[in-house]
């Protein structure tokens, strides 16, 4: 057997279908002598035996280690320039109390985006001051617990916004912590449904002027914060997008946002004292993806910061970001167990002739986008392997699908597995631990998956699987 024409021309052919590509997996992962895909030594097949299929499968050490990771390289990066850098995880790649308790142990604050996740936070022991709050639309509700809960930040995405804030803590007779979430005009190398730091889009205060004032949304903003008594205003923020590799759009964003904190600075006298640059860092999904080690991004936005501040005149402000899918996505695969195959033959494009076909075999699995809805909503691509044993069998090229009642239910749309591959087998796709659970579904009336953690050779349940029951629960006409 050899290469598909059908294959995209970034997969290669490979030469072990068994190996793993290390930069898709936690780092104790591993394939153990019996052949069997293995998670700091806890073999997939006790794990499906014990929890059931699908299962998200997390290796607990794996997500501290890239946490600190992260802490360590900001701390480091910027310490000679502002004294060091605050890391929020975003919670919302995937949030449970567990995950919330494993962020603060390892010294990072939590940046939330709603209320219910302020409610996991709350519930996992949080403090007010270990949080922030996003959303471009926050309720009254969501603004007043916020208050509540004397949140160290809550991060604004608009004039309109800041004035509710300002209204509803004017009323209680309190000031509110705000940072201005701006659009600095960088469209960054990702998805158009995940870049959101150009101006066409629903987040942030634009720093182009437009309509009938003369100034930007960005400098109406901060006039406004800086003479209420109700606003705290600690500094501006950004966020480019998601799933980024390329250095430049961090950079550009930073420069931009320090020459507008230059601007507050000449118009109102006043040096603001933080600078979030958001999140948005690349992991390795599929061999085409290289992402860059925290420590390398850190160097090079401490480097863009420290020579622009200079240049500017200005005190570097204390510089935070927001991981999320670089810490959570690669601690984490599903387990699958493989039903239905079938093969069918695909016409070549560009080919002309009456033979002109390959055949694409379809592996079918017991999830799919109630699980993974990342490939339906954005063309993510994703690989898989053989987890519950070895194989010596040529790879095939393979489209691995759910078992939703959708064309589209795709999980991953192209991969070399064993031609053996067949039912009851058990299948492992690596990188789901950002974006997955987290936007999982009942579609089909099918329970959403349990999250398994693994710790010193032992596995654990932090989130259970849904059964019947949980889906009827809600249902009024059921109860009855």
């Amino acid at each position: 057997m050899s290469a598909s024409p059908l294959a995209p021309d970034w997969l290669h052919y490979p030469h072990d279908a068994n190996a793993l590509r290390g930069q898709e997996w936690a780092h104790d992962v591993r394939r153990g002598d019996d052949g069997q895909l293995r998670v700091d030594g806890v073999g997939v097949r006790d794990i499906a035996a014990q929890f059931g299929t699908p299962v998200f499968v997390v290796s607990e050490a794996d997500f501290r280690l890239r946490a600190r990771a992260f802490r360590d390289a900001f701390n480091d990066a910027f310490e000679p320039l502002c004294g060091g850098a605050d890391v929020y995880y975003a919670a919302k790649a995937f949030l449970c109390t567990e995950v919330a308790r494993w962020i603060v142990e390892e010294g990072l604050r939590l940046d939330t985006c709603s209320g219910g996740e302020l409610a996991v936070a709350v519930r996992a022991g949080l403090t007010g001051a270990q949080l922030g709050l996003h959303g471009n639309n926050k309720s009254d509700a969501e603004i007043n617990r916020a208050l509540d809960l004397g949140l160290g930040r809550i991060i604004v995405d608009s004039l309109h916004e800041l004035q509710r804030i300002q209204d509803i803590a004017g009323q209680r007779g309190e000031s509110a912590n705000v940072m201005l979430r701006l659009t600095p005009g960088v469209h960054a190398h990702t998805h158009e449904f995940i870049a959101t730091a150009h101006e066409d889009q629903k987040f942030g205060l634009s720093l182009t002027a437009g309509g009938d004032d003369a100034r930007s949304p960005a400098e109406a903003a901060v006039a406004l914060a800086l003479e209420s008594q109700n606003i705290n205003l600690l500094g501006l923020h950004c966020h480019i997008g998601s799933q980024i590799f390329e250095p430049d759009g961090f950079e550009i964003a930073a420069t931009r946002l320090l020459e507008f904190l230059a601007s507050v600075k000449d118009a109102h006298g006043v040096e603001l004292a933080e600078l979030d640059l958001g999140g948005g860092y690349g992991i390795a999904y599929t061999e085409q993806d290289e992402p860059r080690p925290p420590a390398e991004i850190a160097n090079a936005m401490a480097a863009v910061v420290g020579s622009t501040c200079r240049r500017l005149s200005l005190s570097v402000p204390r510089i935070s970001i927001e991981p999320g899918r670089a810490i959570a996505g690669p601690t984490t695969f599903t387990v699958y167990e493989v039903g239905t195959l079938k093969t069918v033959q695909v016409d070549i494009a560009g080919s002309t002739g009456e033979s002109a076909t390959a055949p694409r075999r379809y592996v079918s699995v017991n999830g799919g986008m109630s699980d993974n809805a990342r490939p339906v909503l954005y063309d993510a691509d994703y690989s898989a392997v053989l987890a519950s044993r070895a194989s010596e069998s040529e790879p095939e090229l393979s489209r691995v699908v759910g078992k939703h009642c959708e064309s589209g239910d795709v999980v991953v749309r192209d991969v070399y597995l064993p031609a053996d591959t067949s039912t009851g087998d058990l299948m492992a796709v690596p990188g789901t631990g950002a974006y997955c659970w987290a936007l999982s579904s009942n579609y089909n009336y099918i329970g959403r998956p349990p999250v398994v953690a693994v710790k010193d050779t032992s596995a654990r349940l932090i989130i259970r699987g849904e059964t019947e029951e949980d889906l009827l629960a809600r249902d009024v006409g059921a109860q009855g």
